[in-house]
C-alpha cells in the first residue's frame, strides 16, 4: 500500500502546532514522497516590495505586491507561483490547476503570452521523510483541499480563518480560536 500524497494540497496549522514559524499557516505542498515534503507558507507577507528585488517580475505581482516568508528554510531561495492563463508559459510547473511554480532565472519576455499574476516567495517549508505525516498524526495540522483562489488571494493574512470557515463543522470553530487562550 503506498501513502497518500498531499501534493496540491493546505496544511491548515492547529492551535497545537507549537512551532512559531507555522503558528496560524497555511501551506500549499508543492511535493510530497516517501523521501519527505516541501510547501510554501501562503499567509506571510513581509513588507519587502517586490520590486525591490525583482523589478523584471513586478508587473506581474497579485495584491499585495510584496513578497512573503515561504518558510523557515533557505529563505535566502526566491520560488514564484504563478498563473498560467494557458499551457504554452515556458518554465511553468502546474501545481493546482491553473498555478503552478515559475522559473525566476528567465526573462519575463521568455515565458510566454500566457502567464497571469504571480508571488514571489522567500524560503519554504520542508519535512523529512515521515515527518510531515507525524506531525499529521499528531495533530498539528489540518489537510484540507486547496482552491487555486487560496495561492493568490488578495486578503493573505486572513487566509487562516477563511479556510477554517470554509470547512463547515467542528474544523469552522477554529476560524475563532483566540491568538492568546489565556487572554480569553
Amino acid at each position: 500500500m503506498t501513502a497518500r500524497t498531499h501534493e496540491g494540497r493546505l496544511l491548515v496549522a492547529t492551535p497545537v502546532i507549537g512551532d512559531p514559524n507555522f503558528e496560524r499557516t497555511v501551506v500549499l505542498i508543492l511535493e510530497h514522497g516517501t523521501e519527505g515534503a516541501f510547501g510554501l507558507v501562503l499567509n506571510r507577507p513581509t513588507e519587502l516590495d517586490l520590486l525591490d528585488p525583482l523589478p523584471q517580475w513586478y508587473s506581474f505581482a497579485a495584491t499585495p505586491s510584496v513578497v512573503f516568508v515561504g518558510g523557515p528554510v533557505e529563505q535566502e531561495r526566491a520560488i514564484a507561483l504563478a498563473r498560467a492563463d494557458d499551457g504554452a508559459v515556458v518554465g511553468w510547473h502546474a501545481v493546482l490547476g491553473t498555478v503552478g511554480t515559475l522559473d525566476l532565472n528567465r526573462r519575463p519576455d521568455e515565458v510566454g503570452p500566457g502567464l497571469g499574476e504571480l508571488r514571489v516567495f522567500a524560503g519554504y517549508a520542508g519535512w523529512g521523510s515521515g515527518q510531515l505525516e507525524s506531525e499529521i498524526e499528531s495533530g498539528a495540522w489540518f489537510v484540507v483541499d486547496a482552491r487555486v483562489d487560496d495561492v493568490l488571494c488578495e486578503m493573505p493574512t486572513n487566509l487562516w480563518s477563511d479556510v477554517l470557515r470554509r470547512q463547515g463543522g467542528s474544523m469552522a470553530m477554529f476560524a475563532q480560536y483566540p491568538t492568546d487562550p489565556a487572554l480569553n
